[in-house]
């Protein structure tokens, strides 16, 4: 992947399943400092924010994005 790829910032409602939430949360705490009382501050809205668009650009979403095929929920 290039390091100068074109790219925009958007802001979406994302469903997902619980699980995966839980497992953001878990494995974002593995990396965060405790505070003085132990408990762990994350940012989950950038956690989440960020391993999606980590997915979305090494996993092609925009060849997804460009086949009409994948529109037909829409509707006309």
């Amino acid at each position: 992947m290039s390091d100068t790829i074109d790219t925009i910032e958007v802001r979406a409602n994302v469903i997902m399943t619980t699980a995966s939430l839980k497992a953001i949360v878990e494995n974002t705490k593995k990396f965060a400092d405790p505070d003085e009382k132990g408990h762990y501050k994350v940012d989950t809205a950038d956690a989440v924010s960020r391993l999606i668009s980590r997915f979305l650009l090494e996993r092609d979403f925009e060849a997804f994005a460009c086949d009409e095929g994948n529109y037909p929920a829409f509707g006309h």
